[in-house]
């Protein structure tokens, strides 16, 4: 009897959605582990806003001194190239602090959200052995993993930021690459604590979430958009740890790569 035929992307999507609404549900079966892994979360945000809020007032300047070689020409033409060196600013800003959000608060959280993750684990059974790795590996190994999705940040960002300047497609078309890159790369980086215990690489986790893409865009780009959302952000990160625990097991459970072997 062949085997039953796998569901659409669409369908995928939405079981990447479901996790990430699974996630959400251990706010009310577990609120003081939650509300414990909202702390990393706001006090990351905090130290955003402030970043946010000092760019914001030295903009201006920022933009004066990137464009040294406009102090003599007429108006409107310098007021002109300053703010659209200020708006490229502004832009660029938005998108590295979306990608390194939750990097940053991985590491700054990480016992907090190791606590989310194996409370998922436990329920489900199976879980990984306690790692023997010691915090000091573990955390030099986040930030080498952390580092190396940098790269591809920030040239994905120029690229956005490129197309975010065309005439009336420009925002649509940059804001649809950014929730779709910045949901892989959230995937990415969620996930780092179940793949991580069980002694698989970054390498071999973008492998793993490849084999199912569509339902790892449907988490990441869901998370992504609900990050966007003031103050969501410190709600949402302890239930997309938890989410990204189901979308670890799923990929493991539908994977061609073998384990490692050491």
């Amino acid at each position: 009897m062949p085997p039953p035929p796998s569901p659409g992307p669409v369908r995928q999507a939405l079981a990447g959605v479901g996790f990430l609404g699974k996630g959400f549900s251990m706010w009310i079966t577990s609120p003081r582990l939650m509300l414990i892994g909202a702390i990393p979360a706001l006090i990351v945000g905090a130290v955003y806003v402030v970043g946010i809020v000092f760019l914001a007032i030295n903009l201006s300047g920022i933009a004066e001194w990137a464009t040294p070689f406009a102090a003599g020409w007429a108006e409107p033409w310098r007021t002109a190239v300053r703010f659209a060196v200020a708006a490229v600013v502004v832009i660029g800003s938005i998108v590295l602090l979306s990608y390194t959000y939750v990097a940053v608060t991985l590491l700054v959280g990480d016992p907090f959200y190791e606590r989310i993750w194996r409370s998922v684990e436990a329920r489900l059974g199976d879980a990984p052995a306690e790692s023997s790795t010691g915090l000091v590996r573990s955390v030099l190994r986040a930030v080498a993993d952390a580092l190396r999705l940098l790269a591809p940040v920030v040239l994905v960002g120029l690229v956005i930021l490129v197309c975010g300047l065309i005439p009336v497609v420009g925002g649509l078309l940059a804001f649809t690459l950014g929730a779709l890159f910045g949901g892989w790369i959230l995937a990415l980086e969620l996930t780092g604590l179940a793949f991580d215990a069980r002694g698989y690489t970054l390498r071999q986790r973008r492998a793993l979430l490849a084999g199912r893409r569509a339902t790892s865009l449907g988490f990441g780009v869901a998370t992504y958009l609900l990050f966007l959302i003031p103050v969501a952000a410190v709600f949402v990160m302890p239930a997309a740890v938890a989410g990204a625990a189901l979308l670890s097991r799923d990929a493991l459970a539908r994977a061609a790569l073998p384990a490692p072997t050491g």
